[in-house]
């Protein structure tokens, strides 16, 4: 029994971020022991920032194989550095761009960065042609401002792909049921697919032993979106912490339609989401 294709692709490998920060060799290594492995298909890209992109084709040229990686290039500058850093990556043989992401810079006017970003985007409109581009939209206090919104039309209208952060290193980093609820009732609204970040390791919403952070499940998250389209309780689907209701939700079928929508999430431990969708028997014990 091989990974079912509403899991291909859903994770992203983010092992170069906290709270692992896995050095770069090690983590290029790991990725390639997962690409290698019976769960390769639920393997999305390899997240990478554009400052690392040297050392990264360093440490890919000195492994001396043929491989091609797929690359989600992180760009942490402004607008300005999105044309660089794409053909950077674009160039280089051992790289082969699969994604594109860019948070969007907190300011007062968010529709008019969001703008600068298209026209930085449309700069490098011809290396983009089978790229994914997602735009990360700042966090909000309360409701959604005028600004955030305008930007997310701004997005839609160019038919950009949009980012969530659902956690981090500390417990202020996770945004609420509602607050991600209103998240993805917008970008639905606006008919945009979008993937998250952080905080997503495993299967189901739960609160962590050890930190206790409240942490959103991936599988709630794609159970919340196909509610979302359905017109329903987008929040409730967030708060599910069983996990048999959610993985009986629907059927195969209606999960690889929906995954058009939510297309994944990056996770800097790939192997924990992966033994927790075994423990859940989604994937078979032999993907390993």
């Amino acid at each position: 029994m091989s990974v079912p294709a509403w899991l291909t692709g859903l994770v992203d490998d983010a092992s170069l971020f906290p709270p692992t920060s896995v050095p770069l060799d090690r983590a290029l290594a790991e990725h390639e022991s997962h690409r290698n492995s019976d769960y390769a298909a639920l393997l999305g890209g390899f997240v990478a920032p554009d400052v690392r992109i040297p050392d990264l084709i360093d440490v890919l040229d000195d492994r001396d194989q043929d491989e091609v990686l797929d690359l989600n290039l992180l760009v942490t500058g402004g607008a300005g550095a999105i044309g660089p850093a794409v053909r950077w990556a674009s160039r280089s043989p051992l790289l082969r761009l699969r994604a594109i992401e860019f948070a969007l810079r907190d300011e007062e006017d968010l529709a008019h960065n969001a703008r600068r970003v298209l026209t930085g985007l449309d700069a490098v409109e011809e290396d983009l042609s089978e790229v994914e581009v997602y735009v990360e939209l700042p966090r909000w206090t309360g409701s959604p401002t005028h600004g955030w919104l305008s930007a997310l039309d701004e997005l839609g209208s160019a038919e950009v792909r949009a980012k969530f952060r659902t956690g981090g290193v500390t417990a202020d980093a996770f945004p609420s049921v509602d607050e991600l609820a209103t998240c993805i009732d917008a970008v639905l609204d606006r008919e945009l697919p979008f993937k998250a970040t952080a905080g997503l390791h495993r299967a189901v919403a739960h609160r962590d032993a050890e930190t206790g952070f409240d942490h959103h499940g991936f599988l709630n998250l794609l159970v919340a979106t196909r509610v979302c389209l359905d017109g329903g309780d987008t929040a409730g689907a967030l708060r599910e912490q069983d996990a048999s209701a959610l993985i009986d939700a629907f059927d195969a079928d209606t999960w690889q339609r929906t995954r058009r929508w939510f297309t994944g999430f990056g996770c800097c431990d790939v192997l924990e989401s992966h033994d927790d969708l075994v423990e859940l028997g989604i994937l078979p014990t032999g993907t390993a």
